[in-house]
């Protein structure tokens, strides 16, 4: 019977072939939905799409070339996160040189394990933390770095990959998602549908705590889980491989005191992460900014722990280099918006689901509004950018069934939800091929989580239709 069950085993296909195959699907859809454009109007400075403008256009199919040019083309448009991704590999591999991460670990390994406290806060207040930099400074992008220090300390602690990348990218991704303070979603949406800035932050605050406290459930309840019996882990046999490797064999048996020298590295690091916190809230602070913020720790880091310029250099660039898988990937998800933008499809889709709204309830319209939402939050997964594209179209929408603006801005706000799961968000995947833990583990262990945050964002969309939240 065993050997049954592995001879018809079916093989999922690696990260790559998944996403090319969902661009070659993309490419597909170009030749069967008709091309379609709403028109476009700058409002305060934001380019929105202008309501009741939509027309059909002459159609523009993605052949076979196009299918090999979008990669590219997802390249350049994605540079930004690219050279972020490759610049804090090597920053983060340089501190990882300095020893000081290894010491860390170590010492919080053997901490926690003395403590019963530290056990049950751990996952928690991490991932509130995460959650809170999603909800109020709109944490997407940053979550990135992140990975490469919480995956190894959730190995060290016993729990697996899946845990160390769930606790940033859910984190900051259900934050995001029921924002109350977020200006990239909550801020630009509001200001396109004429709702007062940040208005309603009391019942959103209600959907991110409660959203947030579901994620960390969830989490706490695999970890249980997977105490009882480590091999549910989709990701079991890698990680123990892992675990078994030259690296983790250091962190284990690390019985090195942690120094002055380790803990003056951590203390530029820390002081690097708060700069890049106050530079994002204060500063506006982008990518750049913050991809020059890891470069310049990557060399104080440097200095502070004595490595050589040689070794330095070396460093810096192998980091750089074990990430240049996740560059690929990151530029395959951008090609997928590529694809559907330049066959012109985008708009079509957003204006044939566009009646799907209407209902003789608003309670479920504004759920179905959830649903579109998410569907086109499959295809352009930026906060801003999904505001820009569909506000100006649902927010008149929810007028004509009976739903307020600052319903149909939640429902907006939770089909972001997806981003955890969508094989298309480049943040997404990125944390991801940074973990090593391929899609179809992660989508395999994800898949409960987005039933159960689906259910609650239906649920959540009730109150609003009776009060008569505005």
């Amino acid at each position: 019977m065993t050997e049954s069950k592995k001879r018809f085993k079916i093989k999922v296909p690696n990260t790559y072939l998944l996403i090319f195959s969902l661009l070659v699907l993309i490419a597909i859809l170009t030749w069967i939905i008709p091309g379609g454009q709403y028109e476009r109007a700058v409002v305060n400075g934001r380019e929105v799409v202008v309501q009741n403008s939509f027309k059909y256009v002459d159609n523009n199919p993605q052949g076979f070339l196009a299918l090999f040019i979008a990669p590219l083309k997802g390249f350049v448009e994605a540079g930004l996160i690219i050279g972020f991704i490759l610049f804090v590999g090597g920053a983060f591999n340089v501190l990882a040189k300095t020893d000081a991460i290894n010491s860390l670990i170590s010492k919080l390994a053997r901490a926690h394990k003395d403590s019963k406290l530290l056990q049950k806060l751990f996952i928690p207040v991490i991932m509130l933390m995460f959650s809170i930099g999603g909800a109020t400074f709109g944490m997407n992008e940053e979550i990135i770095p992140f990975v490469l220090i919480i995956v190894p300390i959730c190995l060290a602690l016993g729990y697996d990959s899946i845990i160390g990348v769930a606790i940033p990218l859910v984190g900051a991704h259900v934050g995001f998602a029921s924002a109350f303070l977020n200006p990239f979603n909550v801020g630009i949406a509001q200001g396109i549908a004429d709702v007062p800035l940040f208005s309603g932050i009391g019942y959103r605050f209600i959907s991110w705590a409660v959203s947030t406290t579901v994620a960390i459930l969830f989490l706490l309840w695999y970890v249980n889980k997977l105490s009882q019996n480590p091999k549910i882990s989709p990701t079991y046999e890698m990680d123990e491989q892992r675990r078994k490797g030259e690296h983790f064999d250091t962190i284990y048996n690390n019985n090195n005191h942690f120094s002055t020298r380790h803990k003056a590295v951590l203390t530029a690091f820390a002081l690097c992460l708060i700069l890049i916190v106050i530079g994002v809230i204060e500063l506006g602070w982008y990518i750049e900014e913050i991809s020059a913020a890891f470069f310049i720790m990557g060399v104080v880091v440097g200095i502070i722990g004595g490595l050589k310029v040689d070794e330095f250099t070396k460093a810096f660039i192998d980091g750089a280099k074990d990430l240049v898988g996740t560059a690929l990937i990151v530029a395959l998800a951008r090609a997928t918006l590529v694809i559907s933008r330049d066959g012109q499809i985008i708009d079509t889709i957003l204006y044939g689901l566009s009646p799907f709204i209407e209902s003789s309830s608003p309670i479920f319209a504004s759920q179905k509004m959830f649903v579109v939402q998410a569907i086109i939050n499959f295809f352009v997964h930026s906060g801003s950018g999904q505001a820009a594209l569909t506000m100006p179209i649902m927010a008149p929408l929810s007028d004509l069934a009976g739903v307020s603006r600052q319903t149909a801005i939640l429902a907006f706000q939770f089909g972001e939800y997806t981003n955890i799961i969508i094989p298309t968000s480049a943040v997404t995947m990125g944390a991801l091929s940074m973990a090593k833990v391929p899609w179809e583990k992660w989508a395999k262990w994800a898949l409960p989580l987005m039933v159960i945050l689906f259910i609650l964002g239906f649920i959540l969309l009730i109150p609003p239709n009776l009060i008569g939240w505005q």
